[in-house]
């Protein structure tokens, strides 16, 4: 698509050189405003409150993960190598959104430049495509360690797990250019009103001056191709795991191994349960409020809970922060 607009657009200059500047020259919005909760004006001081505790504990907790995943050599293996990749995410997922709701939360003026507003989109599509395909991932690593544990050390080598990361990236960061490109080189010169509190890509095409009947369809294509593809494999993975902790003759052996996989299922559970209900439901079930509020689950409460479930059902986390606390009252002292 976006080697197509590009191609489009050089032909046209090409043949009307005045069309192709008109063309350009569409695109005269210089702000958004983002509606959000303007229609929540008596709650919108409580709201801030609750949004900022919130996106707080979210950096604190994930940046807790990150610190002990890098610091801490009993927790170099690949599942928390993937899962130093998932906090980074959620900390840019969160941090390309939420401060700028609070911003708009707190004070009357609700706008955001028509630049901000396509680097906003561009990297809440990066980190939330990049999180399913990690996702997917981690999966991946618990089928290996569960149903191939011979193989483990020889599958998931740092070598391995580094691609298969970077792959993970490299995915968002494609996507997110293919989907945002070609939607911000459309005519964007009516209405500048958005019923959301943040640039989803949806609402923003709404206000191109033009037919974007392409656009949406392709958005929602990859919308539900990068949610259940993710999403199929990840039960695959399962399903082969839970059959597999079936086998074992003994009950506490099989607690213990499901018990490695309890806080990923969980994460995986809240975060493709959420995005597939907001993007995944039929149009007539679509309301500015409905949409609104579940928007705000998975950009802001969701990401809150991922550290929190990982960090309290996991003993080695847990063993890590403590050493960590002693080390560093011990050199206190």
């Amino acid at each position: 698509l976006t080697l197509c607009s590009f191609l489009s657009l050089k032909v046209l200059w090409c043949l009307h050189p005045n069309d192709a500047m008109r063309e350009f020259n569409q695109t005269c919005l210089t702000e958004i405003i983002l509606l959000g909760f303007s229609n929540f004006q008596t709650t919108q001081k409580l709201l801030f409150g609750l949004v900022l505790i919130f996106y707080l504990v979210t950096l604190a907790g994930n940046s807790l993960i990150l610190i002990l995943t890098i610091t801490e050599p009993m927790l170099h293996t690949p599942m928390y190598f993937f899962l130093q990749h998932l906090s980074m995410l959620e900390i840019g997922y969160t941090s390309c959104i939420i401060p700028k709701t609070l911003t708009h939360l707190w004070s009357e003026k609700q706008t955001i430049s028509f630049a901000g507003c396509g680097t906003q989109m561009y990297f809440f599509v990066l980190f939330g495509i990049t999180e399913c395909c990690l996702l997917c991932v981690m999966a991946y690593d618990r089928y290996v360690a569960i149903c191939k544990p011979l193989q483990y050390p020889c599958i998931m080598t740092p070598r391995e797990c580094a691609q298969l990361a970077a792959i993970s990236w490299a995915i968002g960061i494609l996507v997110a250019f293919g989907q945002c490109v070609p939607i911000f080189t459309l005519p964007f010169c009516g209405p500048n009103r958005i019923s959301h509190f943040f640039c989803d890509i949806l609402p923003v095409l709404k206000l191109a001056t033009t037919n974007t009947i392409i656009n949406e369809m392709v958005v929602v294509a990859v919308t539900v191709f990068f949610i259940l593809v993710p999403f199929l494999l990840i039960i695959l993975s399962y399903s082969l795991i839970i059959s597999t902790i079936l086998m074992m003759p003994v009950a506490k052996n099989r607690y213990k191994t499901f018990s490695t996989c309890a806080s990923h299922l969980i994460v995986v559970s809240l975060f493709f349960g959420t995005a597939t209900f907001t993007y995944i439901r039929p149009k007539s079930a679509h309301s500015l409020g409905s949409d609104r509020i579940l928007s705000l689950l998975y950009t802001v409460v969701t990401p809150t809970f991922n550290p929190i479930i990982y960090t309290l059902r996991n003993k080695e986390i847990k063993v890590a922060f403590k050493k960590s606390m002693l080390q560093k009252t011990v050199f206190c002292r």
